[in-house]
C-alpha cells in the first residue's frame, strides 16, 4: 500500500515536470519576483532553501548543495510546479490576513487543516516558546505582536505566512494559528496552501531540533 502510494505521488510529479516543459519560462521570470535566472536552472528559494527547476529536464534540484542533488520530497516538488503553472499575472499581495478557513474555496479542508497542521503545532511548541522563536528567526521570520510567539514567515518570498502561538497553562492547552494573505491563491493552487504550511511547521520544528507532536499532512 505504501509503495503504491510513493509511486502515485512520483507520478504525479511526473505530469506535472511535463507540465512545467510546457510553459513560456521567459513570462515565468516576469510573473514571479520570487523566481530568479540562474543559467540552466529557474531558482527559488523555500522555507530559506534553494531550488533550481532545470530549464531543459524540469528536474528539481537542491541548490545549496555543490553536488545539486535532486529535490527527493515530492511535496516540495508539487509545491514548486503549483507555483509555477498556477500563479496568475500581476498578482500581488493585499495585506489583508486571514486564517486557513477564509482562504478561497479552502472550507472543505478546514476540519483536517486543524487536525493535521495546527493541533501538532501547538502541540510541538508547548512549553518551547523560546525554540519556537529562535526557528522562526532562522527562517527569516519577523515578529509580530499576536500570540507569545508570532512572526511572518517568507515560504516564498511572494507568498508569507503568519505562524501564531500561544502557550499552555494549567487550565488550557496551547493554540496555534497560521494565518495566509488573501492573495494566496492567486499564486497557488488552494490546496498547495495546505503543504505549504505543513512544510512551516516541518522547517520550524528542525530547525528548534523538537520533534514534531502528531501526525500531519
Amino acid at each position: 500500500m505504501e509503495r503504491n502510494r510513493i509511486s502515485n505521488y512520483e507520478k504525479l510529479c511526473q505530469f506535472w515536470q511535463e507540465r512545467f516543459l510546457s510553459l513560456d519560462q521567459e513570462f515565468l521570470l516576469k510573473k514571479l519576483p520570487c523566481m530568479e535566472d540562474e543559467g540552466e536552472y529557474l531558482a527559488v528559494t523555500y522555507y530559506q532553501r534553494r531550488y533550481g527547476i532545470h530549464r531543459k529536464t524540469g528536474q528539481i534540484v537542491c541548490l545549496d548543495t555543490p553536488e545539486k542533488h535532486p529535490c527527493l520530497s515530492e511535496g516540495i516538488r508539487m509545491n514548486l510546479y503549483n507555483l509555477c503553472w498556477f500563479s496568475m499575472e500581476n498578482a500581488k499581495l493585499l495585506n489583508r490576513w486571514v486564517p486557513f478557513r477564509d482562504v478561497k474555496n479552502a472550507s472543505p479542508f478546514t476540519a483536517a487543516f486543524q487536525r493535521n497542521v495546527l493541533d501538532p503545532f501547538a502541540a510541538t511548541f508547548e512549553h518551547q516558546v523560546d525554540l519556537l522563536k529562535m526557528a522562526a528567526i532562522k527562517l527569516g521570520g519577523k515578529p509580530l505582536p499576536q500570540g507569545d510567539a508570532g512572526y511572518e514567515i517568507p515560504a516564498f518570498s511572494c507568498i508569507p505566512v503568519r505562524f501564531l502561538f500561544w502557550d499552555g497553562d494549567e487550565e488550557f492547552r496551547a493554540q496555534a494559528n497560521i494565518l495566509f494573505d488573501y492573495s494566496v491563491t492567486d499564486f497557488v493552487h488552494v490546496e498547495t496552501t495546505v503543504t505549504i504550511a505543513s512544510h512551516g511547521l516541518e522547517r520550524l520544528s528542525q530547525e528548534a531540533g523538537l520533534p514534531i507532536a502528531g501526525s500531519i499532512f
